[in-house]
């Protein structure tokens, strides 16, 4: 399959690395949506979401800010609800959409497949430099096992975020409580 161009919205702010990035969690998506023969509806979303969910990750932390509302996160993580705010101004109405984009970086137990496969995607993308063998294999095998699949994803992103010492958010504890 050959990706589909990218076409980002001119709000976005983004610099080549991200839109590198951007554009293979985008390619993953649409590869996975025409594997899984998803109507075109569902495959739009997905490629919506891979298109807009770092769309504003290179902005100002003061734009971040003013967006994503009074929320108390870390700086790394308000790119999501930011877009997602951006994109409910704009006349987004797709809550799947909007909710896949809002938590891509936190997780949300109450994702729909959208939410869980642009979750997976950003994880998988084969840009990354750690794990490839089995990122890439987990992006091969999700078409036969998806909720499998996400399952390791999320522990996989577990453990790196304990090794790491990082804060575990609340809705990522959701996340987790939800599929293990």
């Amino acid at each position: 399959m050959t990706p589909r161009p990218l076409d980002m919205p001119d709000w976005a702010k983004v610099g080549e690395k991200r839109l590198a990035h951007i554009t293979r969690v985008t390619a993953l998506l649409d590869r996975w949506a025409e594997q899984l023969h998803l109507d075109a509806d569902e495959a739009q979303a997905w490629h919506d979401v891979g298109r807009y969910h770092d769309a504003l990750r290179d902005a100002p932390e003061e734009e971040l800010r003013a967006l994503a509302g009074p929320l108390e996160l870390p700086l790394e993580v308000l790119h999501g609800p930011a877009a997602a705010n951006h994109l409910l101004a704009l006349g987004e109405t797709r809550d799947s959409v909007l909710n896949a984009v809002r938590y891509h970086t936190l997780g949300h137990a109450q994702w729909d497949r959208t939410g869980r496969a642009l979750y997976m995607a950003d994880f998988l993308e084969p840009g990354r430099n750690f794990q490839r063998a089995d990122r890439a294999f987990l992006a091969d095998h999700l078409v036969h096992d998806f909720n499998g699949v996400f399952r390791q994803v999320v522990r996989k992103r577990l453990e790196w975020t304990l090794r790491e010492g990082k804060a575990l958010f609340p809705e990522f504890v959701g996340l987790w409580n939800s599929v293990r």
